[in-house]
């Protein structure tokens, strides 16, 4: 790099480092407790829940839990009155006789318990009600103004129906925060990262426009829960208040964010909520074991850093992520942007080697290599995100009092 370039990539990361002082004023509270680390899911299952602590470990080690602007508060478990604000009571019943071993085969198939994705154990109805508790407590700090950020790695269920089980999920602790915050009188825009569509939390509010859900997510055609399509967008008051962008396999880092930039990040602002809830699941990256797409953690980061100059409260959540070690990282970056910890270090590590280094000792080591390949698939991506893409800024855009766009958008 020629040394004029270098002074100005120096003089940009000095700006940056500027701009985030204005971020250290804000409080950001990190949700977690290791009575998360005892019982739960079996070991079998896919779904780590490791994840949270090992997150939290990296984090600690790094010195990122520490300063006068952030802190540590564990979750409350959520009361059958507070699970009630959204599940059913039957349900809420046969989860609780599930987890001591009061069941029938007949009631466990007819509330998705019992399957690979969603098997009982001891004291479930406990474990999921502390779990989700994280969310709907990070909720009330941002409501009482103890929070501008939080983070609950153990929560992102956001699979789970009032009345049954799946993926993983058992108890949606999204759409019982969303609830803790509408019911406050607050606007919600929760955005869903995840690579599975956020049936969940779309089917609780597809009828109502205070809380718009937006998911980008592997399409349906070729990942469970096999919806979320375009079409989707919301019926009565909540017409245009539901968005999808299903994504085909092998979507990469450029088109991902192409998309945020042109046409999630534009409805974002349009609505213009009172509170952000994002959440940051990490199995879109490249390489876990259950889905398709060639995602970084760059793409989530860039994503996250836009939330975080929108100026908003904002709540994120865990959510899915199986290859663990990839998760961690991850998550510990997701963690470091809200920290306002990355823009000024990264851009003079770029320079210097730093992310070389591979490592969780210094803040380079949370971003992941950037991929060169595509693997071939970049026409056919490109063609089918066009088409989804070309729909929503056609049929949502103008509902939002934004310009109507074409299909190549």
């Amino acid at each position: 790099m020629e040394i004029g370039a270098w002074r100005a990539k120096v003089a940009d990361s000095v700006l940056d480092v500027w701009e985030t002082v204005g971020m250290a004023l804000k409080r950001k509270v990190f949700v977690h407790t290791e009575a998360l680390n005892e019982g739960g899911y079996p070991a079998e299952c896919p779904f780590n829940t490791t994840r949270a602590s090992r997150t939290r470990q990296t984090l600690d080690s790094m010195g990122l839990l520490s300063g006068e602007d952030r802190g540590e508060v564990a979750p409350v478990k959520l009361s059958r009155e507070e699970l009630a604000r959204f599940h059913t009571q039957a349900y809420l019943d046969v989860l609780t006789g599930a987890g001591e071993g009061d069941i029938a085969p007949d009631d466990a198939v007819m509330v998705g318990l019992g399957t690979a994705d969603c098997p009982i154990f001891a004291k479930m109805h406990d474990y999921v009600a502390l779990a989700a508790g994280g969310s709907v407590t990070a909720a009330r700090l941002l409501l009482s103004g103890e929070a501008d950020f939080a983070f609950n790695p153990s929560g992102g269920f956001h699979h789970a129906q009032a009345g049954r089980a799946a993926g993983f999920c058992y108890v949606n602790d999204v759409v019982l925060a969303a609830l803790t915050l509408t019911d406050a009188g607050k606007r919600v825009l929760f955005l869903d990262i995840d690579v599975h569509h956020g049936d969940g939390v779309q089917d609780a509010f597809y009828q109502r426009d205070d809380v718009m859900t937006i998911s980008m997510h592997e399409s349906g055609r070729t990942l469970f829960p096999g919806t979320g399509f375009a079409d989707e967008i919301g019926i009565d008051a909540g017409r245009g208040y539901s968005v999808n962008v299903p994504l085909p396999v092998g979507t990469d880092d450029m088109a991902y964010l192409r998309i945020f930039r042109q046409t999630i990040a534009p409805l974002i602002k349009a609505y213009d909520a009172d509170v952000l809830i994002v959440e940051l699941g990490m199995d879109a990256l490249a390489g876990d074991p259950l889905a398709h797409l060639h995602l970084t953690n760059n793409a989530h980061a860039e994503i996250l850093q836009t939330l975080v100059e929108m100026d908003k409260p904002l709540l994120m959540t865990g959510g899915g992520g199986y290859h663990v070690e990839n998760t961690v990282r991850g998550w510990a970056l997701g963690w470091s942007v809200l920290c306002g910890e990355t823009t000024a270090e990264e851009d003079l590590m770029f320079g210097m080697g730093g992310v070389m280094l591979q490592n969780t000792d210094w803040i380079g080591g949370l971003r992941d290599r950037v991929l060169l390949s595509d693997g071939g698939r970049h026409d056919t991506v490109d063609a089918d995100i066009k088409q989804v893409t070309g729909f929503i800024h056609r049929e949502v855009f103008p509902l939002h009092g934004l310009e109507r766009g074409g299909a190549d958008a």
